[in-house]
C-alpha cells in the first residue's frame, strides 16, 4: 500500500519546509518531493507538521501497571516494596496487558519505537512472546531487550543460568529475525544483577548474532560501591576488564562515571540510553551528558519504567535532558533544543541499529503529525524549539509505524482504549503498598 502525506510543514535535515509531500511504501519513506498537484488519495494534514517518530531507548513496559505505588520512595524502597512483590502478581495475560497499556501511552505521545528491557522470564520465552504479540496488536516498533539475570537476591522468575539465558535469547532472536517491526537483542541486567559469566554470555551472543546488547550501568552510587567491593573496579572499568565495553554495548543510565570512565566509553565506541526523568524521580543523579557526547559516546533517550517516571513521553525526555544539563552546569547555553531532539529521534534509532529517526527517502516510515494550532506551539517563532521545550502531548494527532496509521486524530486506531483502561483498572483494583507503620500508633511521627 502506498500513501502520500501532505502536511503544512515537514521536518527535514535542513529544518522545516513547506510544500512537500511524503510518500510511504512498503514500510519506508519512498519519496519527499515538492507538491505539484493534489492527488485523489492524498492524506491531507492541514495545519500539521510532520516529524520523525521518537525512539524510547529504554523502558520496562509491565511497570506501567505499578504506576503510583512507589511514588516518593527511594530506589531500595521502590524495589523491595513495589517492584519485587507486585511483579510476582503478573501472569502472562497481565504481562501482555501491561505491555499494551504502555505501548498505547507511548504511541499517543509520539513514540514509534520502544525498547522493552524485559525480565519476567519464568524460565522460558512465553512471556516475552506475549509482549511481542502486544506490540504487534497495538502497532509500535519493538526492540525486545531480552534480559539475562542471575543475581540470587532477585525473585526466582527473573533468574536463569547463563547457558539457559543465552539459549533462550538466541531462540527468540531466530524466531523474529524476519519480523518487520520486531527486533530482539540480549540484555545482561547489570553489573550487580548479572554475574561475569552472564555478562560475557550476553556480549558473546550479541557478537555472534550481530546485534546490540543492553545493560544497566552506574545508575546509583550503590552500584559503584558494590562493584568496586566485589570486583575491584568501578562499573565501566569492570565491563572493560570483561571485554564487553565496545560498539555493541548500550549502557543504560551511566549516572556515576568519573572522567576516565567517560573517556573510556567514548574510546571504546559504546552507546548510552539516557533516562533523565527516571534518574530524577528516584533521586539517582544527573548523567554528564555534554561530556559524554564530547567524548564520542552515542546517545538515545529513554523513559524507563512507568512507575519510575510516571510519564512515557520522549518529547518530555528531550526537555528534561536539556534543562538538567543547564542547571547542573549553571549555564543556560549548556544544551540546545536541536541536540535534544536529535537524541530522541535519529541518534536513538542509530544506537539500536534502526534506519529511522529522520524523514528522508529509504528510511523507515515511522512518523508523527503535530497540530500547529495547539496553544503550546504558539506563538509561532521557532517550531523546533517549541516542540522540545513547550509542546503538550495533546498536540500529537497522528502516528504512523512502518507506514501503518496507528493513531488518527488523537485516537488509537488499533485498540479500544476505554476497554484497555477498564482491564487495567480491573487487574489493579485494590493494589496498595502496605504501610510499614500500620498498627504502631504514632511511631511514624517519631521515626527519624
Amino acid at each position: 500500500m502506498t500513501l502520500r502525506l501532505v502536511p503544512d510543514l515537514v521536518l527535514t535535515g535542513g529544518g522545516f519546509v513547506s510544500g512537500r509531500a511524503v510518500t510511504l511504501a512498503e514500510g519506508r519513506i519512498a519519496s519527499l518531493e515538492p507538491i505539484r498537484r493534489p492527488e485523489p488519495d492524498d492524506v491531507a494534514l492541514d495545519g500539521k507538521a510532520l516529524l520523525p517518530g521518537t525512539v524510547n531507548a529504554h523502558c520496562h513496559t509491565f511497570q506501567s501497571l505499578l504506576r503510583g505505588l512507589g511514588d516518593d520512595l527511594d530506589f531500595a524502597g521502590w524495589r523491595e516494596r513495589v517492584l519485587y512483590p507486585f511483579s510476582e502478581r503478573l501472569d502472562r495475560r497481565g504481562i501482555a496487558l501491561g505491555a499494551s497499556f504502555a505501548f498505547a501511552e507511548m504511541l499517543r505521545h509520539g513514540a514509534t519505537t520502544c525498547v522493552d528491557f524485559f525480565y519476567l522470564q519464568d524460565e522460558g520465552n512465553d512471556n516475552a512472546e506475549a509482549v511481542i504479540e502486544a506490540a504487534r496488536a497495538v502497532g509500535i516498533r519493538l526492540v525486545l531487550a531480552r534480559t539475562m539475570y542471575d543475581w540470587t537476591g532477585a525473585p526466582k522468575r527473573y533468574r536463569e543460568s547463563p547457558a539457559d539465558a543465552a539459549r533462550r535469547t538466541r531462540e527468540l532472536i531466530a524466531a523474529h529475525r524476519r519480523d518487520a517491526t520486531i527486533v530482539v537483542q540480549p540484555a545482561p541486567h547489570s553489573p550487580h544483577g548479572a554475574s561475569p559469566a552472564m555478562i560475557r554470555a550476553g556480549f558473546e551472543l550479541a557478537e555472534s548474532e550481530a546485534t546490540r546488547f543492553h545493560i544497566h550501568v552506574a545508575e546509583g552510587r550503590y552500584e559503584g560501591e558494590r562493584t568496586l567491593r566485589e570486583h575491584g573496579a568501578t562499573p565501566i572499568r569492570y565491563l572493560d576488564r570483561l571485554g564487553v565495553l565496545g560498539p555493541r554495548m548500550i549502557g543504560v543510565h551511566c549516572v556515576w562515571l568519573d572522567d576516565a570512565e567517560v573517556a573510556l566509553m567514548g574510546a571504546r565506541g559504546a552507546a548510552l540510553a539516557y533516562c533523565p526523568s527516571s534518574n530524577m524521580f528516584l533521586g539517582d543523579g544527573i548523567t554528564r551528558l555534554p561530556e559524554l557526547l564530547k567524548a564520542g559516546v552515542r546517545v538515545g533517550l529513554g523513559s524507563d519504567g512507568g512507575c519510575t517516571n510516571n510519564r512515557l513521553s520522549v518529547f518530555e525526555e528531550m526537555r528534561m535532558a536539556a534543562l538538567l544539563q543547564r542547571v547542573r552546569l549553571l549555564d543556560g547555553q549548556a544544551f540546545d533544543a536541536a541536540t535534544a531532539f536529535d537524541l530522541g529521534t535519529r541518534s536513538g534509532a542509530q544506537i539500536l541499529g534502526l534506519e529511522a529517526g529522520a524523514i528522508a527517502p529509504g528510511l523507515l516510515a515511522d512518523l508523527v503529525a503535530v497540530d500547529l494550532g495547539d496553544a503550546s506551539l504558539h506563538p509561532r517563532t521557532d517550531t523546533l524549539k517549541s516542540v522540545v521545550y513547550a509542546m503538550s502531548d495533546r498536540a500529537v494527532t497522528d502516528v504512523w509505524v512502518h507506514g501503518r496509521r496507528v493513531v488518527e486524530s488523537g485516537r488509537l486506531a488499533t485498540v479500544d482504549e476505554p476497554e484497555l483502561l477498564a482491564r487495567v483498572r480491573e487487574l489493579t483494583r485494590g493494589w496498595r503498598v502496605p504501610d510499614p507503620f500500620a498498627g504502631v500508633g504514632r511511631a511514624r511521627d517519631r521515626a527519624p
